[in-house]
């Protein structure tokens, strides 16, 4: 007998031949996020994936294991296993007893059922006919259990996939696709509550991050920055590797400010970012844009300035919680551990500058005429990205 965690897995199943594709994508991200323990073995098996560790005493890796990979994207369910390779209905049904006995102790009173699923679909019984027989030998064995097949409070599961596996817990993980089978994109992450849970959401998507910070120091501090950084590595916990683009903004804010009509200055300010961030973007060999915008929520999101903000950009600008209320957003940023680090008291360089009486309707031409006051833009841009610091962080922790 051997123990490990089988993983099971949602939206893969069903992606017909490039499906062999992102089972080995996330077998790789399921086995970076477990390098710090030490080296897995993952094998294929019909329809799931088997993390198998190094060492005898399986106790003392699944469950810090199993904690690991349910932030991995793609993964539905971990379930903690017995594996057994002998299939006979008899070997099954004395390996699923002396499942119960070590696991269980078969003397209290309980109600269960027996699950079964088969990926062999040539086994001589279907798989109903071997839950009901096993659950059979359940009761004969443990007669203080109960059969009940609609709110039993116990399962136990046995899945049939060239070994076969029993189970009778499943910790669930977060779903989604996984990360780097969607291609790549770029995250403008502020201090705030919205782009966190924004590029969490892509990540979920099967995307690839990188992030861009605006910083305007000295008017935004270098805990400001930190802070930022810190939403980086919560983020990374899910999407794996970024590298975090600090981009130096005193100067082109400042310009802004002292050329163009202060009512302009968050739509203006939003413009360039999205031109400095698509440059970033291309970089890195990223193909969109990724910003935490709500329709409404804030002047520089109504229709018409997101129309404004996105006649600069060539890319797709991916915005979605554009439909979310605040507290949808709220309640996804404290699932994820970001929400307590975007509320701490560090301004970023768009609070710093904000008009006491932002447009909220504004119209294309008469911004377009505003920037037309800023003749070096294009070469303050080219310096902004130039004078990028460039911080790598990885799996929760800052690596560079």
């Amino acid at each position: 007998m051997e123990k490990g965690l089988l993983i099971k897995y949602g939206e893969i199943a069903i992606k017909g031949n490039n499906r062999r594709l992102f089972e080995n994508r996330l077998a790789l991200n399921i086995k970076e996020c477990l390098q710090p323990m030490g080296e897995f073995w993952i094998a294929k098996e019909q329809g799931r994936l088997f993390v198998e560790a190094p060492g005898e005493d399986w106790t003392d890796w699944t469950e810090e294991a199993a904690a690991r990979i349910s932030k991995v994207f793609g993964v539905v369910g971990i379930c903690v296993v017995d594996v057994f390779s002998e299939d006979s209905f008899e070997a099954i049904s004395a390996n699923v007893n002396r499942y119960i006995q070590e696991h269980y102790g078969g003397d209290a009173a309980t109600t269960f059922k027996v699950e079964v699923k088969r990926a062999n679909k040539q086994y001589p019984m279907t798989s109903m006919e071997l839950a009901s027989a096993l659950g059979a030998t359940i009761l004969e064995a443990y007669p203080a259990w109960q059969v009940d097949v609609h709110k039993p409070k116990t399962v136990i599961w046995v899945e049939l996939r060239g070994r076969v596996y029993v189970y009778s817990k499943v910790i669930p993980g977060v779903g989604g696709m996984p990360t780097g089978t969607a291609g790549k994109a770029a995250l403008l992450l502020s201090g705030g509550i919205d782009s966190p849970v924004a590029g969490w959401m892509m990540a979920k998507r099967g995307l690839e991050l990188c992030a861009v910070y605006f910083h305007a120091h000295p008017y935004t501090t270098d805990r400001a920055k930190e802070k930022v950084v810190d939403l980086a590595r919560k983020l990374s916990l899910y999407a794996g590797k970024m590298r975090v683009y600090v981009v130096p903004f005193t100067e082109i804010q400042l310009s802004i400010y002292e050329k163009c009509p202060h009512e302009q200055l968050t739509i203006i300010m939003r413009r360039i970012m999205m031109q400095i961030a698509e440059k970033i973007a291309r970089k890195e060999g990223a193909l969109a844009l990724i910003t935490g915008e709500s329709l409404g929520q804030v002047a520089s999101q109504t229709l018409q300035s997101l129309y404004c903000t996105n006649e600069v950009c060539e890319m797709p600008v991916f915005r979605p919680v554009i439909g979310f209320d605040k507290q949808d957003i709220v309640t996804i940023a404290n699932s994820i551990d970001t929400y307590e680090t975007s509320i701490l008291p560090y301004e970023d360089c768009c609070t710093i500058f904000v008009a006491k009486h932002p447009e909220t309707k504004p119209k294309l031409e008469a911004i377009q005429k505003s920037e037309s006051r800023l003749p070096d833009m294009a070469q303050q841009i080219e310096k902004a990205v130039d004078g990028c610091e460039v911080i790598t962080v990885y799996r929760g922790e800052r690596i560079e």
